[in-house]
């Protein structure tokens, strides 16, 4: 028998932990005859900040870690590119395949450090504010938290004052006033209360949608090398897009959930224009270019890379 030490940053009532942490690891137990365990320590119960997650995986502080790649910007330069505004789909079940085929493709030497288990993106996330935001107008100098550097970039060139800090950080940064808003999925609002905190929702219709962030399962690779043979194929059929298509579950499924609990409390929810969206769009195009730019200076394709996400995000949009 194996056990295997999983580490993540949200807590155990997350979306994310419950809907697809938790029954991948079941899975796995059931389908190795409870030989293989994935025990489960959420909220960074393991020690360390979340931007150290992807180093303990690597280093084998833990077995395996759940991260985002943009907690450590410019070092993953490649997945960036699904993180650009008005590249990725509404729906999780999209972006989950999409990045996993693209990694496949793209990442095996970014993430030659850990042995990766799954990686995928999110759904459409939101403007979750103390003032409503219907317009681009209505973002100037609002203070809103973002999750990766590009995200980040975005809410600029839309006149937001950006703030930068992992989710577990959210509650302590609105009541001190640091940020009035963040942007997260419906997913995570429960998790951190967020719907406590502002009472202002905005969506933005349709796809592609504002943005989105990336994910990344990392697994220690010595301790992925030394399992049994027959542990080995249990995991690697519960990786990639086996495990894509699980991790879709809370943003699909529980998003619109939370989404119905916080309108039911009387918070506002506003979806803005189609014209709207695309004077975002417009405003925002500078971000793209400005990565295409920079990425190709670090040697990169940058434009066949995005052909490339665009392509797959179209491809499987009928997920």
């Amino acid at each position: 028998e194996v056990t295997l030490r999983l580490h993540h940053f949200l807590a155990g009532v997350s979306n994310v932990h419950r809907y697809f942490l938790v029954p991948w690891a079941e899975k796995i137990n059931k389908e190795s005859n409870g030989r293989l365990r994935i025990q489960i320590f959420p909220a960074m119960q393991l020690g360390g900040a979340p931007p150290q997650l992807f180093d303990q995986a690597r280093d084998g502080i833990a077995d395996i870690t759940w991260t985002l790649p943009g907690n450590t910007p410019g070092r993953f330069p490649r997945i960036e590119v699904f993180e650009l505004p008005f590249v990725s789909h509404k729906k999780a079940i999209v972006n989950c395949l999409a990045v996993q085929e693209y990694a496949d493709r793209h990442c095996q030497q970014e993430f030659a450090d850990v042995h990766p288990l799954c990686v995928w993106g999110h759904g459409e996330g939101l403007i979750h504010s103390r003032r409503e935001v219907t317009k681009m107008e209505d973002l100037q100098g609002l203070k809103l938290r973002f999750p990766s550097r590009l995200n980040g970039e975005a809410l600029r060139a839309l006149g937001a004052s950006p703030v930068g800090m992992p989710v577990p950080q959210i509650p302590e940064a609105m009541s001190q006033g640091v940020i009035d808003g963040a942007v997260v999925p419906w997913e995570v609002v429960p998790s951190i209360r967020l719907q406590e905190m502002v009472r202002n929702h905005t969506e933005i219709p349709g796809s592609p949608t504002l943005y989105i962030t990336t994910f990344i399962l990392g697994m220690n690779k010595a301790k992925y090398a030394a399992l049994p043979a027959d542990l080995r194929a249990v995991l690697d059929a519960n990786s990639g897009m086996a495990a894509a298509r699980m991790a879709a579950v809370p943003w699909d499924e529980r998003g619109p959930v939370v989404e119905a609990d916080v309108r039911r409390r009387g918070n506002k929810i506003v979806t803005i224009t189609e014209a709207e969206r695309d004077r975002w769009a417009i405003a925002t195009r500078p971000v793209v270019d400005n990565w295409l730019k920079t990425s190709a200076e670090k040697g990169l394709d940058a434009q066949a890379l995005l052909a490339d996400a665009r392509s797959l995000v179209a491809r499987h949009a009928n997920a």
